[in-house]
């Protein structure tokens, strides 16, 4: 029997007369966009998301230009990132009303890469989040120094909400995802859907990747989406090396 045909639909996005709103959030790897580009399309646009919190956008020659290809073939706009963040990007549909956005480099530690976040204050009819796109460092001592740099900006942020997705480069038991999700509800623990690992290519798989919201938003579901309409498992395996992970969130109306 195919489970996947049995996985109940995520709720499609929408704005309620209350002003809260429902939206749906992809954190997606997408490898620097070196697979295969009409694959990668196809899944965004599956998953039909209002945003897309990208890691390893193109970072190098034209970059920008690449950015932009994958917002049309995916039927949504360049929010902030890419290089200027050195590498996470955000994308969205024009349900966000955009009220400002940072690229922000973390320091350098030699013999490392750079690393950065892609911010932005959005607004989904009445009620206003801080997105954070992420990507931690490969090193362990380095990826908690920069996931207590991720929560200080979110503290930072100048909204009731906030969403923070990214690949974590370590599993659920490991100090950085830990700190985060104490911090921030894990969307995939809060309400799980879909499947569970997003990098399968290791032995055993794991889950390093990662939806995260501050208290108050309320996760409907969180997960590696499975059974998406028109996309086989070939598309999800050609268009990069990490699964995407798809959230629906409920964000309520200021009070």
């Amino acid at each position: 029997m195919d489970l996947t045909s049995r996985l109940p639909a995520l709720p499609r996005s929408r704005t309620e007369p209350d002003g809260s709103a429902v939206v749906r959030v992809l954190s997606y790897n997408i490898r620097s966009m070196r697979d295969d580009e009409e694959a990668l399309a196809r899944v965004i646009r599956a998953c039909a998301p209002d945003l897309v919190l990208v890691q390893e956008a193109p970072r190098f020659f034209r970059w920008r230009k690449h950015a932009a290809r994958l917002a049309a073939k995916t039927d949504l706009v360049v929010l902030s990132g890419g290089a200027t963040a050195a590498g996470p990007l955000l994308l969205c549909s024009l349900r966000a009303f955009v009220e400002g956005t940072e690229d922000v480099l973390l320091p350098l530690t030699p013999g490392l890469h750079r690393r950065g976040f892609a911010t932005a204050v959005v607004r989904f009819g009445a009620a206003r989040v801080a997105v954070v796109s992420a990507h931690l460092s490969l090193d362990r001592a380095e990826r908690l120094a920069q996931a207590e740099q991720l929560l200080a900006r979110v503290r930072k942020a100048d909204a009731p909400y906030a969403i923070v997705a990214g690949d974590i480069n370590e599993a659920p038991d490991g100090p950085a995802f830990r700190l985060l999700a104490g911090a921030l509800q894990d969307c995939r623990v809060a309400a799980p859907w879909g499947g569970e690992h997003t990098f399968v290519r290791s032995r055993p798989p794991r889950r390093i990747d990662a939806i995260f919201a501050s208290a108050g938003v309320e996760v409907l579901g969180c997960g590696v989406p499975q059974g998406l309409d028109g996309i086989e498992p070939a598309d999800l395996a050609a268009a990069t090396d990490h699964l995407p992970v798809l959230a629906a969130l409920r964000l309520p109306a200021p009070v």
